[in-house]
């Protein structure tokens, strides 16, 4: 069992109050008592609850997590992983949903201030500035981001894919993400741009700037293959395609990135790319409670993303294949 102030006053016939003041520093007690506190403390392998630490540092133990939008599967998964590495740093988390909303998001910080966290993870709604917050926050945003603490490498993403569509004979491409105003989206593009080889071409669209008739214009004129910047707008592009008759992959390539939920279920299952969302929660929960505790926090993070190839993807055909007599 847990020892308790109690079990430390009984052992050297003091008051619990006496205890508690001697451990934290605080009231009438001789140098000599508060000697003898800490050591019985030792002995007994006295460790304080969350109460105790809160009355002793002054912190409420407590970390506030802000998510853009928990309609998005990715963010579940993120919010998951970060509560896991923050409960295994010894603190708790609330967490607020800005619901998409620039407004939604200043007031969901507010509520967490006054909640009295100890510092805040923010994954910021596209498109908004994180101005200069009274407690110590980590920034899970993209590199390109002024401030921003940890991320998957959004560029490096976007470049693998273009490369991997290269690979299997695309040459002409459609790029294709949901809003402009995302810097995370805007990475994942600038990768792929950046990525294509000598004799590649290709068409950029947003879907809130009329993408999808861009896509199948671009298509028409001999694309075969489109990078979308998140699973959630493959999806969207998905059923207009079928609708025009073009079959994925056997008449056009399609990828995704964040291997939701679905990417694995979708007919054809989707190439999409991942990075750990442990490896980004863990160095963001790490940054903070460096901050908190004094130590100098670690520098900026950027988490590789993984290819995780399927069959919206697949060769049509092996030109190396060679026919085996019967």
């Amino acid at each position: 069992m847990q020892p308790k102030l109690k079990d430390i006053a009984n052992a050297l016939g003091v008051s619990p109050a006496s205890v508690s003041n001697a451990l934290r520093g605080t009231g009438r007690v001789s140098a000599e008592l508060a000697e003898r506190v800490r050591a019985e403390a030792d002995r007994l392998g006295y460790r304080p609850g969350p109460a105790g630490r809160a009355l002793r540092t002054g912190r409420s133990q407590m970390l506030g997590l802000i998510l853009p939008d928990l309609s998005n599967p990715l963010f579940p998964r993120m919010a998951q992983a970060i509560q896991r590495q923050s409960e295994t740093a010894g603190y708790g988390i609330l967490i607020a949903d800005s619901h998409g909303d620039r407004g939604g998001q200043e007031e969901a910080i507010a509520r967490m201030l006054q909640r009295g966290v100890d510092a805040l993870v923010i994954i910021p709604r596209r498109g908004t500035v994180i101005e200069t917050l009274p407690v110590p926050h980590a920034l899970i945003d993209t590199p390109s981001t002024p401030g921003n603490t940890v991320s998957a490498d959004h560029r490096g993403g976007g470049a693998t894919i273009v490369r991997h569509l290269a690979e299997r004979g695309h040459s002409s491409l459609v790029l294709i993400g949901d809003s402009d105003a995302s810097p995370v989206q805007r990475d994942r593009i600038a990768g792929m741009r950046e990525s294509l080889g000598e004799g590649m071409t290709a068409t950029t669209a947003w879907l809130e700037e009329d993408g999808i008739s861009t896509c199948l214009e671009a298509i028409g004129r001999g694309a075969t293959a489109i990078a979308t910047t998140s699973d959630l707008v493959a999806l969207q592009i998905l059923g207009p395609l079928n609708e025009a008759g073009i079959e994925v992959p056997e008449q056009v390539a399609l990828s995704g990135f964040d291997d939701l939920v679905f990417a694995s279920v979708m007919r054809p299952a989707l190439t999409t790319l991942v990075a750990d969302s442990n490896a980004i929660g863990s160095h963001a929960i790490e940054t903070l409670t460096a901050i908190l505790e004094g130590r100098p926090s670690p520098p900026p993070m950027r988490v590789p993303m993984t290819l995780i190839p399927r069959a919206s993807t697949a060769l049509k055909t092996n030109p190396r294949q060679e026919t085996i007599p019967c």
